[in-house]
C-alpha cells in the first residue's frame, strides 16, 4: 500500500484529517472499506467519514446495523477473504457489545493460524472527555484493548499524525485500536500530505513535542494538548517540562521516555481513564523496572478517578487538568 505522494501542506482539523487519510487510503487500495452505524451519507456523528460515501459508494461505505458485535465480526469475515476494513464504533463506550469478538476472536486469529493468516481490521473509537456528553459517550476504555495480546493499540493527538497514522493502520496485518481523541477533532495543524513515506513517523513511536530539562511528562491522544498548556505555564515559573506524545499504546515505545528520564531524571505519566491498572500504572512499573537508579523521584501519575465518568457538569472534577499536572509536577521536584 502507498501513501498519498505531493508536495502539499494544509491546515485542517484532526477529524478532516483522519477523512483524508481515509480517501487517500481508499484511493490506492480498492480492498480498503468503511463499515460502521451512520457513517455513509450522513458522515458520522462527527462527520469524520463525510464525503467518502458519494465518492466511493455504498459497496466500500456501509452503514450497519446498531450491532458492534455484528460489524466486528462481519469485519473479521471480511479480512479472511483479503479486504481490509475499517469499522467506526461511533462512541468509546459503545465498544463492548464487541468486546468479546476483539478480545477472543479479532486478536488471536493470527496466532490461531500460526500467523498463515493475516487479519488487516481497523477499528475506529472515538474516546475520551472535555465535550459535555452523557453517559457511555466520554469514556477512555483503551487499557482493555492494551491488556489484549495480539491487539495494536494507537492514539494520534494531531492532525498530521492522524492523516499519516490512520494510513500506516489500514496498512498493518495486524489487528489495530485506532482511538481517536474526540475532543480534538475540531483544532487545526498543519498536514503534510505530500510527505514521503520514509519522513512519516512510524505508527508504534513515541515522540518528544517539547524540550525540557527539569521533568518529564508523558501523555497520549487529548492529554498531550493538557501536557502542553501544563508546560507553558510551568515555563512562566521558571520550571522546563519536557513533553513525550506516546502515540503507541500497545507496543509502547519506551526508547524516548528513557531517554528523556535521564536527562531529566523525574516523570510524571497522565492520562484521562482512571488511574488503577491503566496505561499510566504500566508506563511508570516500566520504568522504575528500568531507570530506577536514574530518578531522583518516585514516577508520579495524573489520571482521572476510579469512579465510573461523571455527569457532564463535572467533567472538569474528573479530567486532568494542567493545574493537577503541575501539582504532580511540583510534587516530583520537591524530593
Amino acid at each position: 500500500m502507498t501513501f498519498n505522494e505531493g508536495a502539499e501542506s494544509v491546515n485542517m482539523p484532526l477529524g478532516k484529517a483522519i477523512n483524508a487519510g481515509l480517501r487517500a487510503a481508499m484511493g490506492a487500495d480498492d480492498k480498503v472499506l468503511l463499515m460502521g452505524e451512520d457513517i455513509g451519507p450522513l458522515g458520522g456523528v462527527f462527520r469524520v467519514t463525510e464525503g467518502l460515501h458519494a465518492e466511493f459508494g455504498d459497496k466500500r461505505v456501509l452503514d450497519t446495523p446498531l450491532a458492534e458485535s455484528g460489524i466486528v465480526g462481519t469485519a473479521i469475515g471480511l479480512a479472511m477473504r483479503g479486504y481490509r476494513p475499517v469499522c467506526e464504533i461511533q462512541f468509546d463506550g459503545f465498544i463492548f457489545p464487541g468486546f468479546d469478538q476483539i478480545t477472543t476472536q479479532l486478536s488471536r486469529m493470527r496466532t490461531r493460524h500460526g500467523g498463515q493468516l493475516s487479519m488487516p481490521v481497523v477499528i475506529r473509537v472515538p474516546y475520551g472527555g472535555h465535550i459535555g456528553s452523557i453517559e457511555h459517550h466520554q469514556e477512555s476504555p483503551e487499557a482493555y484493548f492494551a491488556h489484549t495480546p495480539g491487539l495494536r493499540v494507537v492514539s494520534p493527538s494531531n492532525p498530521n499524525d492522524a492523516y499519516w497514522m490512520i494510513q500506516q493502520a489500514i496498512a498493518s496485518d495486524d489487528p489495530v485500536l485506532f482511538f481517536e481523541p474526540k475532543s480534538r477533532y475540531w483544532p487545526k495543524g498543519t498536514v503534510e500530505l505530500g510527505a514521503a513515506a520514509e519522513q512519516v513517523t512510524p505508527l508504534h513511536a513515541s515522540q518528544v513535542v517539547r524540550q525540557g530539562s527539569d521533568v518529564t511528562v508523558v501523555g497520549h491522544g487529548a492529554m498531550v494538548s493538557v501536557l502542553l498548556e501544563a508546560a507553558d505555564l510551568a515555563a512562566e515559573e521558571g520550571i522546563s517540562l519536557e513533553v513525550i506524545d506516546l502515540r503507541s499504546i500497545s507496543p509502547i515505545d519506551y526508547a524516548p521516555i528513557l531517554e528523556s528520564v535521564a536527562k531529566t531524571t523525574r516523570l510524571v505519566v497522565a492520562q484521562e481513564a482512571s488511574g488503577f491498572v491503566s496505561v499510566g500504572s504500566e508506563i511508570a512499573a516500566t520504568v522504575m523496572e528500568r531507570a530506577f537508579y536514574l530518578l531522583e523521584a518516585p514516577v508520579l501519575r495524573v489520571s482521572g478517578f476510579d469512579t465510573p465518568f461523571p455527569p457532564a457538569a463535572v467533567e472538569t472534577q474528573f479530567l486532568p487538568s494542567p493545574d493537577r499536572v503541575l501539582e504532580a509536577v511540583d510534587r516530583a521536584l520537591a524530593y
